[in-house]
């Protein structure tokens, strides 16, 4: 199946609202209406034109962010789950080791042992940079 050029333009618009709504939640049905596609031809074109499901490109994305947070914010490991977009701290751990290779823990500690500052995360709370988990799901304009 060759995906119509001019769907492009669409699923590039669907992935990158995942790219800047990762830590909400996301389901199948609306990143598709983002593209303007029904969800199963979305999932067919996307996966054709990126080489992953549109979900799996969303836990890369989440999970690429906890690296990025692990290895430089001072914030549990709870936290990056929470923040990054997951809400079950178990499948969080299960799905970083999977992709990763180690468990969330390890990793932030084989970072720490490089000796980089790490970012104050009730600074990154007020700041905005990750937005507190505990107020729940923020409107956000679309």
């Amino acid at each position: 199946m060759t995906v119509p050029v001019g769907l492009l333009p669409h699923l590039r618009r669907a992935r990158d609202h995942v790219d800047r709504h990762y830590q909400e939640p996301l389901d199948l049905d609306g990143v598709a209406a983002v593209a303007g596609v029904s969800k199963y031809h979305f999932v067919r074109c996307f996966e054709r034109t990126y080489g992953e499901t549109p979900m799996r490109y969303l836990t890369r994305r989440r999970i690429e962010r906890a690296q990025d947070l692990l290895r430089n914010a001072n914030l549990t490991v709870t936290e990056i789950c929470m923040a990054v977009g997951f809400t079950s701290l178990g499948s969080f751990s299960a799905k970083f080791t999977r992709l990763v290779g180690e468990s969330p823990a390890a990793y932030r500690n084989r970072w720490a042992k490089a000796g980089a500052p790490h970012v104050p995360g009730c600074w990154l709370f007020m700041t905005g940079v990750i937005r507190n988990f505990r107020e729940g799901p923020q409107d956000h304009p679309r």
